[in-house]
């Protein structure tokens, strides 16, 4: 490759190339793994604390998740986040592609697994269903606003060759910031979801037994 930029005299370019090429390999393994593992460890400590708050401490927890249940969604929505990352792979040489379409599919990974892990406890299956049909803009909304969030250690990644100097460092900076953005959405998830469970139970009368 970097003779190929040589010969048709793209030297510039040589330069940002290893950075923009680390990035495309990284990110996606970086990030994938790191949302799962949030949602798998901090997710239900969030619904906990949240759960305890008076607004939603009469709400009722149908338990119809599972933890079988929530591997096997989040191992398809992984597997079609990959896909999808896999077929717009060369889209993603073009420079300002490598910042827009992360947050696409990071945001659409993020409303899957985050709206599942919420309503896993306290929704049943058909009012899980029925809350991401009405509220699936919303939610896909707030899944991209966290993945501009988590976008923007990507675009230092992407543009600046201190952080390949300093790769060791930036990484922990860069997981840190990848882990906060990942817990703040979880806690906006568990807000916005459990509030619209309480309001679809009211309107259509759904009475449960007592949590």
């Amino acid at each position: 490759m970097a003779d190929v930029m040589s010969a048709t005299g793209w030297d510039e370019i040589r330069a940002v190339m290893a950075p923009l090429l680390l990035v495309i390999i990284l990110i996606p393994v970086i990030t994938i793994s790191l949302l799962v593992l949030v949602a798998f460890t901090s997710v239900p400590a969030v619904i906990r604390h949240i759960a305890r708050q008076p607004n939603y401490q009469g709400l009722y927890q149908a338990h119809e998740g599972g933890l079988i249940r929530s591997i096997l969604y989040a191992f398809v929505s992984i597997v079609i986040c990959c896909a999808l990352v896999l077929m717009t792979l060369p889209i993603w040489w073009v420079p300002p592609m490598v910042a827009i379409l992360p947050p696409l599919f990071w945001g659409w990974l993020t409303m899957r697994l985050m709206s599942y892990d919420v309503l896993a406890h306290h929704a049943t299956e058909a009012e899980r269903q029925s809350l991401m049909q009405t509220h699936r803009w919303s939610l896909l909304t707030m899944g991209i606003l966290c993945g501009l969030m988590g976008a923007v250690p990507t675009f230092f990644w992407a543009t600046s060759a201190v952080a390949i100097i300093f790769f060791p460092v930036v990484s922990f900076v860069v997981l840190w910031i990848y882990s906060v953005v990942f817990i703040f959405s979880a806690l906006w998830f568990a807000h916005y979801l459990l509030n619209a469970l309480r309001e679809h139970r009211a309107v259509h009368g759904i009475v449960l037994g007592d949590s």
